[in-house]
């Protein structure tokens, strides 16, 4: 049985690339393609739904694809475990599924599944990002996610030191873990964790070079598993099972 997948956002970059995967991925057909000016309405008869497009239009997304009863695959960045709390009720209700991935790079998961290992052990954790300057949002999906695992690491220690949390240059905190974003042009994606203790330091670093050939084995592991879930996933590591708890 094919899958009929309704992607949104398909001319975006990250959507690009998720088309170019589903046309080659056996049991799986584009059915829909959805853009700016596209209606809810084209979700209509699609065996899942990918959500390639922004952080302003993606709970919209969500919210029509839970209705309908469909499948989610959601690859916007921006989701926050708060922000997810939001919507959970509702695709829960509906008894439908939705994945959550900040990042289909298998390197990228690996990095925070490191920097969530090491966590424990170290006060002082703290993340710089790096993307292009055409992204729109601060701090990434990944730096976020990667923080909150790190937080969720160190539930028995207590958050991570983070002196002079009121100066601005100081990062965001999320989770109470500082993040540093740099959007500059000539860089597709770059997350270093750097953690530190008493004569030590140990920095966990992760360089996107080319997208397409870092993403696609993430979206092809990522597409049948949402197809056939239940309940609310986040993170590709749950995918693949890397022993990573649940958040």
């Amino acid at each position: 049985m094919t899958t009929r997948v309704a992607l949104v956002g398909a001319s975006g970059k990250l959507g690009t690339i998720i088309g170019d995967v589903i046309a080659r991925l056996d049991g799986f057909e584009l059915g829909a393609v959805l853009g700016s000016n596209s209606t809810m309405d084209e979700l209509d008869g699609a065996d899942l739904v990918v959500d390639a497009t922004t952080p302003a239009s993606s709970v919209e997304i969500v919210r029509a694809a839970a209705d309908r009863g469909i499948n989610l695959l959601v690859a916007t960045s921006g989701w926050s475990a708060d922000r997810i709390a939001q919507v959970r009720p509702v695709i829960e209700a509906v008894g439908t599924g939705a994945l959550f991935v900040p990042n289909f790079s298998l390197g990228s998961v690996l990095g925070t599944t490191l920097a969530a290992l090491a966590a424990p052990f170290f006060g002082s954790v703290e993340i710089i990002e790096a993307h292009q300057h055409t992204k729109i949002d601060s701090p990434s999906g990944t730096a976020v996610r990667t923080a909150e695992l790190i937080a969720a690491a160190r539930a028995e220690q207590g958050p991570v030191d983070a002196p002079h949390v009121d100066q601005r240059a100081r990062g965001q905190q999320v989770s109470g873990v500082p993040v540093h974003s740099l959007r500059r042009p000539g860089v597709i994606a770059k997350q270093e964790v750097i953690l530190s203790g008493a004569g030590e330091s140990l920095s966990i670093v992760h360089d996107t070079v080319q997208s397409a050939a870092a993403y696609a084995p993430g979206i092809r592991l990522a597409l049948p598993y949402a197809r056939d879930l239940r309940g609310v996933v986040i993170g590709l590591e749950n995918v693949i099972d890397l022993g990573i708890r649940r958040a």
